[in-house]
């Protein structure tokens, strides 16, 4: 199963939104009970976390919405800030409903990520286009068959770079992860000599030093 192309321009952000003015004039014209919004494959959710050191990681971990159309992503997308404007140490994470953004899910554990780092200049220039393309990979279903293992992404605003990486089910996956990692450096059209890493949560959440090492890199 795969989006139909109608869906899939249906994601381009570049249409206007309509005015109440002109949604009334349309409904006089059709029925609004006959309309039917467009179906995503998949449910997400959208999770936002603030860095607050007085509550716990858990506590600070906050469900905004829930969303299954292309129409109500567009409307939670466009009436949320975008990541370059959040204060540092606060993450915006879209996770396949019932998995939560964290290694320790069922879903999380044995999997990994595709990291990507961007430096002080790319908050400004890249990082919010970079997210939206990252959003529309996932609910876009945009990595074919490998999609399925994949179950969110997170991007994370701090002083020193931000990050913004998707995660997926099984570190193991080498055909999948490399399927998942190329085509998504093709989405964000980024040149051949930069490199994206893929680590696992396993490295991740054990390693000693400030890097974790990449099992795979595209």
């Amino acid at each position: 199963f795969s989006i139909s192309d109608h869906v899939l321009t249906s994601l381009s952000p570049q249409k206007p939104a309509e005015t109440e003015e002109q949604q009334s004039e349309s409904q006089v014209v059709a029925n609004p009970e006959q309309y039917i919004k467009l179906p995503l494959q998949n449910k997400w959710a959208l999770w936002y976390f603030k860095n607050d050191k007085s509550k716990s990681w858990t506590e600070n971990l906050r469900l905004i919405s829930k969303f299954d159309t292309v129409e109500d992503f567009w409307a939670l997308y466009n009436h949320i800030q975008q990541p370059s404007k959040l204060g540092f140490g606060c993450d915006y994470c879209l996770f396949k409903d019932g998995i939560k953004p964290m290694w320790e899910d069922d879903r999380n554990k044995l999997g990994g990520r595709w990291l990507m780092t961007l430096n002080k200049q790319q908050r400004h220039n890249d990082l919010d286009r970079y997210w939206m393309e990252t959003l529309l990979c996932l609910v876009g279903e945009s990595f074919d068959e490998a999609s399925e293992d994949v179950c969110g992404a997170v991007v994370n605003v701090r002083p020193k770079g931000d990050k913004i990486s998707i995660w997926t089910s099984n570190c193991q996956n080498r055909e999948v992860i490399m399927t998942i990692g190329q085509l998504y450096k093709e989405r964000l059209n980024l040149s051949i000599k930069a490199m994206i890493g893929y680590q696992s949560h396993d490295d991740t959440s054990s390693k000693s030093g400030s890097t974790t090492k990449n099992m795979y890199s595209v």
